[in-house]
């Protein structure tokens, strides 16, 4: 998966100086995965929006700036993320309750003949996933959950920086459910079954450092 973060840090390097990087809270999430393709992904909880020229330090700006004036423009930016993530398919609700942080409610359901990731959306420059899964030729789908670990960040490359600086509100967690067979998984708690399924459960917290994981065969 190290190709994603490489892909991610070269798309989100011209959005340093513009864009709004996302980033969990309080969450939970859950991504069903069946051995026919078929797949539905949810996320519920808290986002936060990360200002890379904020997080990094404004130094060409003007001391003087007027405070109010430039916390009227962030929550105006941020406002308008919020509309544009209301405008993909998928979102049942998107509030922004101010101070950089989002209330969602999404679910998409699909079929995995292409790959997916989640967070992504161009008009509000969100582009680095919580939640990705990548085809292979080899007939699995590779699972990765890069927003929901410390260590993920730390390897984004120059968004790593202001991704860590939130990571203390990670808290969540991530369940995988598949009826397809499980190749490999760094869960530490392994499988659990329920009604001939299996499922996978990842406890995020800002001690998490690997992202959860794993590779499951399709037909």
């Amino acid at each position: 998966m190290g190709a994603w973060f490489r892909l991610a840090a070269l798309i989100a390097a011209p959005l340093l100086l513009t864009g709004c990087l996302l980033t969990p809270g309080k969450f939970t999430s859950k991504l069903t995965i069946n051995a026919d393709r078929s797949f539905t992904y949810a996320y519920a909880g808290e986002v936060y929006a990360l200002d890379p020229n904020t997080s990094m330090g404004e130094a060409g700006t003007d001391r003087a700036t007027d405070s109010a004036a430039k916390k009227a423009e962030t929550d105006a930016k941020k406002r308008a993320i919020a509309d544009a993530l209301g405008k993909e398919a998928g979102y049942r609700s998107v509030r922004y309750l101010g101070d950089g942080k989002f209330l969602i409610d999404y679910e998409i359901s699909g079929r995995l003949d292409h790959n997916f990731v989640y967070p992504f959306n161009l008009d509000a420059q969100a582009i680095v996933p919580f939640v990705a899964v990548e085809l292979r030729a080899n007939g699995t789908v590779r699972v990765k959950a890069p927003g929901f670990a410390k260590d993920s960040k730390d390897q984004a490359g120059p968004m790593g920086g202001m991704a860590d600086s939130s990571s203390d509100k990670l808290d969540g967690r991530f369940v995988l459910d598949t009826d397809a067979e499980i190749v490999s998984t760094n869960n530490e708690d392994g499988v659990q079954g329920a009604g001939g399924r299996k499922v996978l459960s990842w406890k995020v917290s800002p001690l998490t450092r690997d992202a959860p994981t794993a590779v499951l065969r399709v037909k």
